[in-house]
């Protein structure tokens, strides 16, 4: 609601629009009614239940089911936010979306639009916003992108609209009350993949009761003793084995990269960026090597932790993004080269 008190103050006819997805319970509607009076637009309500439990949260389940650690808000973007939500906003007659995410888009000499990160690092948002294509940066508006979250409250609480600025969420926004375990556990069709607890070389360790509840990188609820605690490596979908080793050995060298989109022209060979692997990562200086139109190879300049499959991998040079794809495999056996 900020970002529609900013761009009415710029002189745009400005209208809202809340989509309910089904899973956050309740229509929100009289708030978002008393906040749209506040500002004087008028509100609209649109029902994507459908596609957000297709697109997003089969997704969501589909990626822990294959031992894989999912981001939903990296599909919920360009698929329902500037898919569904746009096309929705364009048949009223809009020309632009705006949203809140801290993040810059503009127009560059080369005649294509240009995603940057936000003015506040600490909010950066342009993570999430790495699968957008050209017609749909076109079409995007991000008014906080130059604010730091601080103005940001400030503004709110001038215009009384805290209510909506405190209950902002920083986790995934369809889990409400419970462990992403059990939400997966509740979803109709859902089957925990059990199976055996094992270390690189094959020992079996113990069992697990699910590998949706693990992902790259966790130490808790392996429960299996040893003088140095167990850190998850792998999750072996086809298997449902769980690979555990210790702390050492969950840095990675490089990735693999799949289902990129390039912001920009599709890049050739190999050139250097900054690589974030998940959304509060600090991104790393790597090489980048092309291997195909939406492929790529990762190799980073110092070891990363927990380089996690079904994460996204985001390339920046300096504050603009290139573009992201899904990181596919990590190698293992670089970690400590021969």
């Amino acid at each position: 609601m900020v970002a529609a008190a900013l761009l009415k103050g710029e002189g745009f006819d400005v209208f809202g629009v809340h989509f309910t997805n089904g899973f956050m319970g309740g229509s929100g509607k009289p708030e978002m009614e008393r906040l749209a009076g506040q500002l004087g637009i008028p509100m609209h309500f649109l029902d994507l239940a459908a596609p957000f439990r297709e697109l997003v949260v089969d997704y969501f389940a589909k990626a822990y089911g294959a031992g894989k650690t999912p981001n939903p808000c990296l599909i919920c973007n360009p698929e329902i936010k500037f898919g569904f939500l746009l096309k929705f906003c364009e048949n009223l007659g809009a020309t632009h979306l705006a949203t809140g995410h801290y993040a810059r888009v503009r127009p560059g000499p080369d005649g294509r639009y240009h995603l940057y990160q936000g003015k506040d690092a600490g909010k950066d948002q342009s993570y999430f916003l790495s699968r957008l294509t050209q017609a749909q940066l076109s079409k995007a508006f991000f008014p906080l992108g130059d604010f730091t979250k601080r103005r940001v409250r400030q503004l709110a609480q001038r215009r009384g609209l805290v209510p909506v600025i405190d209950s902002e969420s920083q986790d995934v926004c369809f889990i409400q009350g419970s462990s992403y375990g059990e939400f997966l556990a509740s979803l109709p069709g859902f089957s925990p993949k059990t199976g055996r607890i094992e270390d690189r070389k094959g020992n079996v360790l113990g069992r697990h009761q699910g590998l949706h509840l693990f992902t790259v990188g966790q130490r808790r609820r392996i429960n299996c003793p040893a003088k140095e605690p167990y850190y998850v490596l792998a999750l072996e979908g086809s298997t449902g084995r769980l690979i555990v080793g210790n702390k050492a050995e969950t840095f990675s060298a490089s990735c693999a990269v799949e289902e990129i989109r390039w912001i920009g022209d599709i890049p050739s060979g190999e050139f250097q960026a900054s690589t974030r692997i998940r959304y509060r990562h600090q991104a790393a200086a790597s090489t980048i090597r092309i291997t195909g139109n939406d492929t790529a190879w990762v190799r980073f300049e110092t070891p990363q932790k927990a380089v996690t499959p079904g994460q996204g991998a985001v390339f920046y040079r300096d504050k603009e993004v290139l573009g992201g794809g899904w990181i596919d495999e990590t190698r293992f056996h670089e970690r400590y080269p021969a």
